[in-house]
């Protein structure tokens, strides 16, 4: 009777044995993962540490500049040359990927803005105006703020042509007479504008309303 209860007491020591081991291994799987964590020592490495130095000429996902058309984001520089065929799809891409935030004559009242998210600066205001193309470039690329970048969706030449027709949008507003083509200063003399009055207060933007 008494070897009988010892061998069970024995049989139930290794069983709690047996279930400890199990569950410290069990818990190396989920708990103690074989791994290092930001800035924590490693004796897998000569020097001690886990965190590894860059290798030389080591780039940044996204950070290559590999398009022939890049230009540095304080530059003032236009890569392609402005013709009409340029404008034409600067204006097709900018109703297409542009309008729902920065509306069509560029003011920042689009459909989405209007329909309660934040509206986009206008590009009409003077800093916007002042801004270096290589900033429109950088912002369409990479976004800003709300805007999510939209290197994925244009390609760089398409940007620059996008770049081009605000461009356009925002001479539209702020075009001085005397600037004007010959035929136009002419329609001005026509309505009875002032010479010099800048044709912005008295015409609409290539676009027209939203």
């Amino acid at each position: 009777m008494i070897s009988a209860s010892r061998f069970l007491l024995a049989a139930c020591v290794a069983a709690i044995l047996f279930s400890a081991g199990g569950c410290r291994y069990l818990k190396q799987d989920m708990a103690n993962q074989p791994k290092n964590k930001p800035l924590s020592p490693s004796d897998f490495f000569e020097d001690g540490r886990s965190e590894r130095p860059l290798l030389e000429n080591t780039v940044a996902r996204g950070s290559l500049a590999d398009d022939a058309i890049f230009v540095p984001k304080d530059s003032n520089v236009f890569p392609l040359p402005v013709n009409r065929e340029l404008l034409d799809r600067g204006q097709e891409r900018y109703r297409i990927f542009c309008t729902p935030c920065h509306g069509l004559q560029g003011d920042g009242n689009g459909m989405i803005a209007m329909r309660g998210m934040k509206h986009p600066p206008s590009f009409h205001q003077d800093r916007l105006r002042q801004a270096p193309n290589g900033y429109f470039y950088d912002n369409i690329t990479n976004g800003f703020g709300a805007m999510y970048g939209y290197s994925a969706q244009i390609p760089p030449r398409d940007r620059w042509a996008i770049i081009a027709y605000v461009r356009a949008l925002q001479l539209s507003r702020n075009a001085k007479a005397p600037d004007l083509p010959a035929e136009l200063r002419e329609k001005l003399n026509q309505t009875g504008a002032p010479a010099g009055k800048e044709a912005g207060t008295t015409s609409k933007s290539p676009e027209g309303g939203n």
